[in-house]
């Protein structure tokens, strides 16, 4: 790929170093050389493609492969080219205007207009708030209320920095998904890690999310209708594994089968409202809370407690959202880096403002009987905590087909790259290439995959996470075990591994340039195998 020149901009941006004079990037001079990217993998036809050294001017210009509405620049593209890198958050519709994606259109087309700041902004605070804000006073019990407020605050940085740190690495490998940006680093083992990772987030999101419908429904039938729990067939909905089977099977599945989640994907607005409404709601009446409901603290639980492992886990999986960060760049109406790392900031720091407060408000109300669903603390006949109930369980009916989605396209992706090879030319005409009725065959080009195929994925997939969540039940143990694992993945060990795999040979022998890449994927690493293996054990117990 030759060298790209991109527009200018006046400032540095620090990426890695603390030291602005000698330790900065300059984006007005600085060229970074990516290395040769190579593998002796041959089994997938993506990686058999010659890659030569690119040389890349670290600047912003009209032919950005981010910035661009096109396709992209780089010479990595998938066979079954996955929708995940074409695939919009609900964020991103929410805050996209109405005429950027056209009726029938995939989530994530090519934008006809561009996003101001605050949009960008909206887009990014609102893929951060999701489901996971639910269980942070739970990650506050378990990490202690000194080391919770630390971490909470010392992790908003680490994750601030990873999701820049994506936009330098997509730059500098001439990408812009995450999938091909880790796909162009580390050949077949990026492809299927990226996929791993990105597929067991969302399929653990969408068993969160089943938890969550269990936790809620009920509690708002019972509100709506005292007496449904003494009438036969009616009291199913007041049940809690009735309610995940009927909701999970009769509402949310046949929402999974469509193909164009358009429309699933503006619901984010409820997503948006029922934060709001939940961090009011449990502000407001965990202050009223009556004293039989209240907890007890003990030193651990004010200074430091015994599951901090399993506490990043569940503030991890609140906080990723470097799924989106990409997307949510190449929306920007002018993409530099120094207008992304204002909008990271502000995201994420009102992202952690709004996670602290639901924390604080949730733990210093039930201390030591902090249930995983912060909602379950509060009475079945609170009036405001009800529709908090409400609205939260209705938005997880409408977000459970947008994870079953990517489940879905990981795992077709995966089959279609790796077991089906793309016919030849040769064996689909006997007609000579150049003649008129010979059809041209793009051995890169996406394949969808057979009707009988989405159905059969989507109902497997389906069926696996309702069972899981009934046997499972806690929320806390599915946001620990889904945060120490794929969410690790995803915020702290990818984006420095690609970092160092991709910056020049002068750089990345510079031991300031090295350490902090290396010390997040260490930290990731830790986590990952720490956290994991308590929740498990403790799963079990």
């Amino acid at each position: 790929m030759a060298s790209s020149s991109w527009p200018r901009q006046s400032s540095e941006v620090p990426i890695l170093h603390s030291s602005r004079s000698s330790q900065s990037l300059n984006l007005e001079e600085q060229q970074f050389t990516s290395p040769t990217t190579t593998t002796d993998d041959t089994s997938h036809p993506d990686f058999n493609r010659p890659r030569a050294t690119h040389s890349f001017d670290y600047r912003l210009e009209d032919d950005d492969p981010l910035a661009d509405d096109g396709a992209l620049s780089s010479p990595f593209r998938s066979q079954h080219e996955s929708l995940l890198s074409r695939i919009e958050a609900p964020a991103v519709t929410l805050a996209g205007i109405e005429s950027d994606v056209p009726d029938g259109a995939l989530p994530g087309s090519p934008p006809a207009e561009k996003n101001g700041m605050k949009m960008a902004f909206m887009n990014m605070a609102n893929s951060i708030i999701g489901a996971g804000i639910i269980g942070q006073p739970y990650a506050m019990l378990q990490c202690g209320l000194v080391a919770g407020v630390t971490l909470l605050i010392v992790l908003t940085f680490v994750i601030d920095w990873t999701i820049r740190l994506m936009v330098v690495n997509a730059k500098l490998s001439g990408t812009n998904s995450y999938q091909a940006t880790v796909s162009a680093c580390f050949g077949r083992g990026g492809y299927l890690a990226i996929s791993l990772a990105q597929g067991l987030f969302a399929f653990g999101g969408s068993i969160a999310f089943t938890v969550i419908i269990g936790d809620t429904i009920p509690h708002v039938m019972l509100a709506l209708f005292p007496g449904a729990a003494n009438i036969p067939v009616l009291n199913l909905l007041t049940m809690r594994s009735p309610v995940m089977i009927i909701c999970v099977l009769f509402i949310s599945f046949p929402l999974s089968l469509s193909k164009n989640i358009a429309n699933l994907a503006k619901a984010s607005l409820m997503a948006l409202i029922s934060m709001f409404v939940i961090i009011i709601s449990v502000v407001v009446e965990g202050i009223r809370a009556p004293s039989e409901l209240r907890g007890n603290f003990s030193t651990p639980l004010w200074t430091i407690n015994s599951g901090v492992f399993q506490g990043i886990g569940v503030i991890s999986f609140a906080f990723v959202c470097h799924h989106n960060s990409l997307l949510i760049y190449g929306a920007l109406r002018k993409p530099t880096l120094d207008r992304f790392a204002r909008v990271t900031h502000w995201s994420t720091g009102v992202s952690m403002l709004a996670c602290m407060t639901l924390a604080l408000a949730g733990f210093l109300s039930f201390g030591d009987r902090t249930d995983g669903n912060v909602l379950n603390n509060f009475d079945a006949s609170n009036v405001m905590i009800n529709i908090a109930r409400f609205c939260f369980g209705f938005n997880m009916l409408t977000t459970f087909p947008l994870e079953i989605f990517v489940c879905r396209e990981v795992l077709l992706d995966y089959i279609y790259s790796t077991f089906i090879p793309l016919p030849s030319p040769s064996s689909t005409s006997a007609s000579s290439p150049s003649s008129p009725s010979s059809p041209i065959i793009d051995p890169f080009a996406p394949r969808e995959p057979s009707l009988r195929a989405h159905r059969l994925t989507t109902a497997g997939l389906t069926i696996i996470t309702l069972l899981v969540a009934l046997v499972v039940g806690n929320l806390g143990i599915v946001l620990e075990v889904v945060g120490s694992t794929s969410a690790c993945m995803l915020a702290y060990i990818l984006p420095p591994l690609c970092y160092l795999k991709l910056a020049s040979s002068q750089e990345s022998r510079r031991w300031r340039a090295r350490a902090g890449p290396i010390a997040c994927v260490v930290f990731g690493v830790t986590v990952m195998v720490v956290s994991t293996g308590l929740s498990i054990a403790k799963a079990f117990d």
